[in-house]
């Protein structure tokens, strides 16, 4: 099942979902750290590092509830994507409690801020799980050609199904 939106010959979901879960996985990282230090910048950066994340989660989001329009209804595909979507809106719901907890910066966050993007990051893990079980083991945003010897996305234009079998009853 090919995705509906793509840039490039590819998903375009699968191109944004990274920027939310690297911001706000290195902004847990950033959290451990000043629990370590106490150093203000550290408390800082994650503070700024959630709030990229929490609006590259808005910003991937709807690509991806697109794509899981698509996928039958019934099959296990679908289930998967549901939980993968609403796993994903809880992790940006538990983040950006996390967010809106923190004192403005330089001030260090409460440990109760902290819990909430721990929670959120290990839910990530889970739910980034569940992504990948869409992709590598359902197909979910696989081109209907892909093969290990399939031509570059950026070699030939995307063509149809309807366009390829034309292009093929031409050829005959």
């Amino acid at each position: 099942m090919e995705s509906r939106v793509k840039f490039m010959g590819h998903p375009v979901h699968q191109q944004l979902v990274i920027f939310p879960l690297g911001l706000l996985a290195t902004a847990v990282i950033f959290d451990v750290v000043y629990l370590a230090s106490r150093m203000p910048e550290m408390a800082i950066v994650a503070y700024w590092l959630i709030a990229a994340g929490l609006i590259g989660a808005v910003v991937a989001a709807p690509f991806g509830a697109l794509d899981w329009t698509k996928i039958p209804r019934g099959t296990r595909a679908k289930r998967i994507g549901a939980l993968h979507g609403v796993g994903n809106l809880i992790v940006s719901l538990l983040f950006l409690a996390s967010w809106l907890l923190r004192p403005a910066p330089p001030a260090g966050p409460e440990i109760v801020a902290m819990l909430f993007s721990f929670a959120g990051a290990a839910l990530a893990v889970v739910t980034g799980w569940l992504g990948g079980e869409l992709v590598d083991r359902l197909g979910v945003g696989v081109h209907e050609g892909a093969h290990l010897d399939a031509p570059s996305s950026l070699e030939q234009p995307e063509l149809t199904p309807a366009q390829e079998r034309r292009a093929a009853s031409l050829h005959r």
